[in-house]
């Protein structure tokens, strides 16, 4: 009897198959409504997804101990270095369009909008301990001191905020509250009149009651005219500029040989342009994602 429930034991241990990934905030929703829908149908697979933001999840990547990684902006060259250095090859897999969304607190009155400029003077290097108040960003701004809210400098989000509007990733002041979890961006410009922030606007539509969003002027009226306010046909149509872009998962070509992780990469392309828009994001055109089912195809057949 002990030797048939020992062996019992050995057989469910063989069952349990687990897919590990880690990364983005922004990605997460996606794949975690993906990992829900396909553990109802692979009973016996389990899907660990975390969230360590996009160069947190590289970093594991890197090193073998993740299957996928969710990617709010494309790979650096240090970061493939490391994957190339470790023997990890991978193949990049765009799911779905988000935007940024740059909020102030409900109660703000005087930001009606902020062109790219007053950005990028919020936000630069140089504006820390100098830019400190609501009246050097504009003429007939309050004299409120700012406080701001941004994703932690492992985020995705952060890089590709601080590129599009500063002119280089990364390079962003230091004395902002930095959170890679998006709620805690949420309560801290809930909570303060002089706030201001930028997460995914996914997560942003999650929270409007709590939030006011700031349409966005780039000064560049052929892709349209004025303050620009984020949704997903501005960013669809490409008229939300520069803070629309791509989000990825990055899969390991070693974990695709096993047969549920296939499986998985296979449902999440298939699934993604329902799944996507139901957590708030933007789909992809279907050739996009057309394409992406034959890159994982040949990655599989790959010698």
């Amino acid at each position: 009897m002990l030797t048939l429930v020992f062996a019992g034991k050995l057989v469910a241990a063989e069952k349990a198959k687990i897919i590990e990934i880690d990364g983005s905030s922004t990605v997460y929703p996606i794949t975690e409504a993906v990992a829900e829908e396909f553990q109802k149908l692979y009973r016996d697979v389990k899907v660990v997804v975390g969230i360590s933001g996009t160069g947190g999840g590289f970093k594991r990547f890197a090193t073998g101990e993740t299957d996928i990684s969710d990617a709010s902006r494309p790979i650096k060259s240090k970061e493939a270095d490391l994957c190339k250095r470790n023997g990890i090859e991978y193949i990049e897999l765009a799911i779905a369009y988000d935007g940024l969304a740059v909020m102030v607190n409900p109660e703000n009155k005087w930001v009606d909008f902020l062109t790219t400029t007053e950005l990028k003077k919020i936000w630069e290097p140089n504006s820390q301990n100098v830019v400190t108040k609501w009246s050097q960003v504009r003429a007939g701004f309050p004299d409120k001191e700012i406080r701001l809210f941004g994703p932690g400098t492992d985020s995705g989000t952060f890089d590709y905020f601080t590129e599009a509007i500063c002119g280089k990733s990364g390079a962003s002041r230091g004395d902002f509250t930095a959170s890679e979890d998006d709620n805690v961006l949420v309560q801290g410009i809930a909570f303060d009149t002089a706030a201001l922030g930028y997460f995914g606007l996914a997560y942003y539509e999650q929270n409007a009651d709590k939030l006011k969003i700031v349409p966005i002027d780039d000064g560049d009226d052929s892709n349209g005219k004025g303050a620009i306010i984020p949704s997903q046909e501005t960013v669809r149509e490409g008229t939300y500029r520069p803070l629309s872009r791509p989000i990825f998962i990055y899969v390991s070509t070693k974990s695709l040989a096993k047969n549920e992780i296939m499986d998985f990469v296979e449902f999440y392309i298939k699934h993604a342009p329902e799944l996507s828009k139901e957590v708030g994001y933007i789909p992809l055109p279907d050739e996009m994602y057309k394409n992406s089912l034959e890159k994982l195809q040949k990655a599989v057949k790959k010698p």
